[in-house]
């Protein structure tokens, strides 16, 4: 007879496939990782065809990161130390010196899903407190869940244009305001939007697209050894999961540790006036609308030089990360393609005087 203690025990946590195993796709990785290292950024969307491992990848991410010092029992994953990210409760008892009990947890991970409403995804009135106790009080939403985390739409393309707007008004400003039913609320947002979709279902509107930090394009790997690869690392996590996680363990932890270090790294990073104006040069070149685009990419650039242990931005760090910030913002007709790459780079070898 098998003991239910020991079922319990053992599937506590679903494995998740490492993301230091996952073969190719070195774009949607770079961007996955440079929002993590500077939220700021203001998350990514990931295009690409069916079954290239997109959703993989972002829970893989996510698995990755290290657990976070939260206020215990609080909905919002408030911190204990930095106001930004405390809920108005936790504020109030910071400032009259009360005590706070804390807690560690893992970075939420938050899938929100196509048929999610206004109410779920932003937080509405608690019904059963109202009609037990009566009394208004405040049912957090997916947004309250996903401060300090990760939030993830499969098919972002497909999602209601109000609901995109809704999950980038918050993405970019860090606060979730709330005011509905006689409730009125603000609280912290912070997180990491994460968007995928596949072109063929459709594209954004130019005006939600340019909202995302960055853009990733990834395509079916069609190298025969590599696919191969890719199945037989697959079906071994698949068939032994222990084994495989403890195979790449020491791949994680120093993939985590170079994380945390750049993260503690990011404030000391500087860009120069000039490449800050060159920057700013490309993207006027390139007829990119707003300054979204020169802010993301100076944001980009610093995570990208703090990931590679320096202080200094230089060129190649500024070549790495451009692409991905100024693409999506080439479109002026929703009719248009994206663009893959080439006329980003090509203005920016004009701009910088880089010979081909």
């Amino acid at each position: 007879m098998v003991s239910t203690e020991n079922i319990v025990k053992t599937n506590v946590e679903r494995p998740v496939f490492p993301f230091t195993a996952i073969i190719g796709q070195e774009e949607m990785k770079l961007a996955l990782i440079l929002n993590v290292i500077d939220p700021r950024i203001g998350g990514v969307m990931i295009m690409g065809d069916r079954g290239t491992g997109k959703s993989t990848t972002i829970r893989a991410v996510a698995d990755l990161l290290p657990e976070i010092e939260v206020v215990a029992g609080d909905a919002f994953n408030s911190s204990l130390t930095d106001f930004e990210l405390m809920s108005e409760d936790v504020k109030s008892v910071v400032v009259s010196n009360g005590k706070l009990e804390a807690a560690s947890k893992k970075v939420p991970m938050i899938d929100l899903p196509l048929g999610a409403t206004e109410d779920r995804v932003c937080g509405t009135i608690d019904i059963e407190k109202a009609l037990t106790e009566g009394i208004k009080a405040f049912e957090p939403g997916l947004l309250a869940k996903a401060n300090r985390g990760i939030l993830y739409v499969d098919e972002v393309n497909l999602l209601d244009d109000h609901l995109v707007d809704i999950l980038l008004d918050s993405a970019a400003s860090g606060w979730n305001t709330v005011e509905r039913e006689g409730i009125s609320i603000r609280h912290p947002a912070r997180f990491v939007l994460v968007g995928s979709g596949n072109p063929e279902e459709g594209e954004l509107r130019p005006q939600l697209l340019d909202r995302f930090g960055m853009h990733a394009e990834i395509r079916t790997v069609r190298d025969p050894e590599t696919r191969v690869q890719i199945v037989e690392q697959r079906s071994n996590f698949d068939s032994d999961p222990e084994t495989a996680l403890n195979d790449t363990r020491a791949a994680q932890d120093a993939l985590k540790t170079k994380i945390l270090e750049a993260q503690d790294r990011l404030p000391s990073v500087e860009l120069s006036l000039e490449l800050r104006v060159k920057i700013s040069q490309v993207c006027g070149t390139l007829d990119v609308d707003g300054l979204r685009g020169d802010i993301v990419t100076n944001r980009a650039a610093k995570a990208y030089a703090a990931y590679n242990e320096r202080t200094t931005v230089t060129v190649e760090d500024i070549e790495n990360v451009i692409t991905l910030c100024l693409r999506h913002r080439l479109r002026k007709d929703p009719l248009e393609s994206i663009d893959s790459g080439e006329k980003v780079l090509k203005v920016f070898n004009k701009v910088f005087e880089i010979e081909n």
